[in-house]
């Protein structure tokens, strides 16, 4: 009998995961062991397993507990096999004390990561909730001009209007950074990003100095999250709508 494959259609999928005791030290050494297994991951097409910095990772400080996994996925069907059924994340699940992870599709991507730009855009944003990735490879001679900037411009973000959630994230400590946020609406994110006179003063030197050797810029709309962080959901409320 002709078996029908489903539609695919490539989504992404963040993940946060928060470790305590012993099992910090198990997912530190994950960074590099596990690089195998998520290679073998089938329908897993791109993946990044990151740490996070201090406070809301914006720290030159390591968080040993708190950990970010990026995926992009053939279709959801692949990401929900793995999630659902493998015993690789059964493990990562047994040793977590939460798990939040968040669906979405690409609305726009430009840049590169490890070579290549991983995210097709395949759903242009209409309303509701916003995702952003940004990701740059720091060049050695400006690490310390631009770890002067992000303590002030992380604090920016958080008290700016629509901003729903956002931590600092990267493969490597200092040389490798990535941001994840998550807005209230389009028009919130982009007054932050270029109405916001600390973020662009940080635009401008970036641009005029290259202070990165590779970057990333990516949109995305969240349309399912299952999972807590901190004890609550801090998109229910706004896919619920």
């Amino acid at each position: 009998m002709e078996v029908v494959k489903k539609n695919k259609r490539q989504i992404i999928t963040f993940t946060l995961f928060r470790f305590e005791g012993r099992h910090a030290f198990w997912i530190f050494r994950q960074m590099g062991k596990s690089i195998k297994q998520f290679k073998k991951v089938e329908g897993l097409e791109f993946f990044k397993l990151m740490g996070s910095g201090g406070k809301n990772g914006f720290s030159k400080m390591l968080n040993v507990n708190v950990y970010a996994l990026l995926g992009v996925w053939e279709s959801e069907e692949a990401a929900a096999t793995y999630f659902e059924q493998s015993d690789h994340f059964l493990e990562f699940k047994s040793r977590a004390k939460e798990i939040w992870t968040i669906y979405m599709n690409t609305s726009k991507a430009h840049g590169k990561w490890s070579g290549i730009n991983p995210f097709h855009p395949n759903h242009p944003y209409e309303s509701g909730p916003v995702a952003v990735i940004t990701r740059a490879r720091i060049k050695f001679r400006f690490l310390r001009k631009f770890w002067s900037y992000v303590p002030s411009v992380s604090k920016n973000l958080d008290e700016r209007d629509g901003s729903i959630f956002s931590i600092g994230i990267g493969e490597y400590p200092w040389l490798m950074q990535a941001t994840f946020s998550l807005w209230e609406d389009l028009e919130s994110m982009r007054n932050y990003a270029y109405r916001s006179k600390l973020h662009s003063e940080v635009i401008q030197k970036t641009r005029t100095l290259g202070w990165y050797s590779e970057e990333l810029f990516a949109n995305f709309v969240p349309y399912k999250t299952v999972g807590s962080w901190e004890g609550g959901n801090p998109l229910r409320q706004f896919l619920e709508n």
